[in-house]
């Protein structure tokens, strides 16, 4: 599918736990607009290939890479933003749960080092870009997937905030959980992640910055929302 020029994008790019997520599929519902979770794509990909019987691993041929990255270019898939976040369609299933297992979240680490699979992907995301518009989630989304989009985000959060979120998160799930550890794994992943050779984690030039610390969530999309309607795109 061609990219349709006259679709308009909206990108929010950050680090976990800033509320790319929530707010993204609020303005989705809300715009009644495609929703693009980027950062699930390569455990999507994973499970595909896996539900093909391709073989994924260190046993893999260039064959193998080629039918992996023919399955993530072809990827049956759509994001259904819902009250209570995103619903994961692949080829009809529901698989919004199994695609956040260690198991997937396994295969997603090996698709994700082919690199004809990402350039697969690449292609993939862009063609979510279909009529009436599209909202991207991720992390270089307003970089490198989207850099024409017409409104581009970068919300972030403090390290010390993000991993709160995190741990109430967990808590209310049932887990058990260090504040201070997780804390420390988001700064460690930051490092990481704005200083990664391919697509590093950075605000596009053109991107308005939104710190969300001490911001609720109706706050951020209303302040998004404002930026749409500025570039006249409702």
């Amino acid at each position: 599918m061609a990219i349709q020029q006259s679709a308009p994008v909206i990108t929010v790019d950050g680090p976990s736990g800033a509320g790319k997520g929530t707010v993204c599929a609020r303005l989705a519902q809300e715009l009644n607009w495609q929703l693009l979770d980027s950062g699930a794509l390569y455990r999507i990909t994973g499970l595909a290939s896996e539900r093909k019987g391709l073989a994924l691993g260190d046993s893999m041929n260039e064959q193998d890479e080629a039918a992996v990255a023919d399955v993530a270019a072809n990827l049956d898939v759509r994001f259904e933003p819902t009250p209570l976040g995103v619903k994961v369609i692949l080829e009809g299933d529901d698989v919004t749960d199994q695609i956040r297992t260690e198991e997937v979240g396994s295969l997603a680490s090996q698709v994700a080092a082919l690199p004809a699979v990402r350039e697969a992907l690449l292609q993939r995301q862009r063609d979510f870009q279909t009529l009436p518009g599209v909202i991207a989630d991720g992390r270089d989304m307003g970089t490198v997937v989207f850099p024409q989009a017409q409104v581009k985000v970068f919300l972030t959060a403090s390290a010390e905030e993000r991993g709160q979120r995190r741990y109430k998160q967990l808590t209310e799930k049932g887990f058990n959980a260090s504040l201070p550890a997780l804390i420390e794994d988001i700064r460690a992943r930051d490092e990481r992640d704005s200083n990664r050779a391919v697509a590093p984690l950075k605000p596009a030039d053109d991107a308005t910055m939104i710190d969300s610390t001490s911001m609720t969530i109706e706050e951020v999309c209303q302040q998004v929302m404002q930026l749409v309607k500025n570039a006249q795109l409702i």
